[in-house]
């Protein structure tokens, strides 16, 4: 089993757990559990990056997959500087599983504008490591969800997670993610050809170092925590604006 594949069954398995410490406290104050009832409507995908990028969207093992527009087809590019933008609709019941920005797509006649850029197109950064994944859960008990942004496989496209809608005074639903181009202070062992910088322990360094809110194993957790109950709305943002990472509780 590859390294990402180990991470990502731990990750559902950490996120699983927490589900059902939850469940077990709403039963124990005499709430109701309601396991797999989703309460969180809405995927919003938004790219500020000065280029575009290809948003892939997988579930876990086990889960549906999230229609990327009206018509069921993969989602295309997102333009560049805040242009590009769109809203998918979670599954009914609970839904686990990963976001990752591909960069530099072509099509199958080398045309760097396509705006189609399936799964099985090449991309510069993002079809393999290194590359950063946004992990998501949500309609987790008592409508309970659970996000990352992992620098396990290394980093391609700085990414953070917002929840949007969440009730206040109900759990901690904080900004989460990294906003520096962490490519550009790649040790020179780790850094990719086509962009990007490689995981290991220096890197792994770095990253937890200047991106405290991410995770860079298997058990790592963020500096911010996080407890969040029933969002409507999980918002992936690429390339967030450094200044406002700074403070978790800002909202994109």
């Amino acid at each position: 089993m590859s390294s990402s594949n180990k991470y990502n069954a731990l990750e559902a398995q950490a996120l699983m757990m927490t589900c059902l410490a939850l469940a077990t406290v709403a039963l124990a104050v005499g709430q109701p559990s309601l396991m797999g009832a989703s309460t969180t409507t809405n995927l919003t995908l938004h790219n500020l990056c000065p280029y575009p990028v290809w948003p892939l969207v997988t579930a876990n093992a086990g889960m549906p997959s999230i229609p990327t527009d009206a018509d069921g087809d993969t989602f295309g590019r997102l333009d560049g500087h805040g242009g590009g933008l769109a809203t998918l609709a979670f599954p009914a019941g609970a839904w686990s599983g990963r976001v990752v920005a591909r960069t530099g797509c072509t099509s199958d006649d080398d045309d760097e504008d396509n705006s189609a850029a399936p799964a099985s197109q090449l991309c510069a950064t993002g079809d393999a490591p290194p590359v950063t994944v946004a992990q998501v859960s949500v309609g987790g008990p008592g409508g309970a969800a659970a996000y990352s942004v992992s620098l396990v496989d290394g980093f391609n496209v700085a990414m953070a997670v917002t929840p949007h809608g969440f009730a206040e005074g109900r759990g901690l639903c904080p900004t989460l993610g990294c906003a520096v181009d962490l490519a550009a202070e790649c040790p020179a062992g780790a850094r990719s050809p086509r962009g990007g910088c490689g995981a290991g322990a220096a890197a792994a360094a770095l990253f937890k170092a200047r991106c405290p809110d991410t995770r860079t194993n298997a058990t790592d957790l963020e500096a911010t925590p996080q407890d969040c109950v029933a969002p409507r709305e999980i918002k992936v943002v690429f390339c967030p604006a450094p200044d406002t990472m700074a403070d978790p509780g800002h909202h994109y």
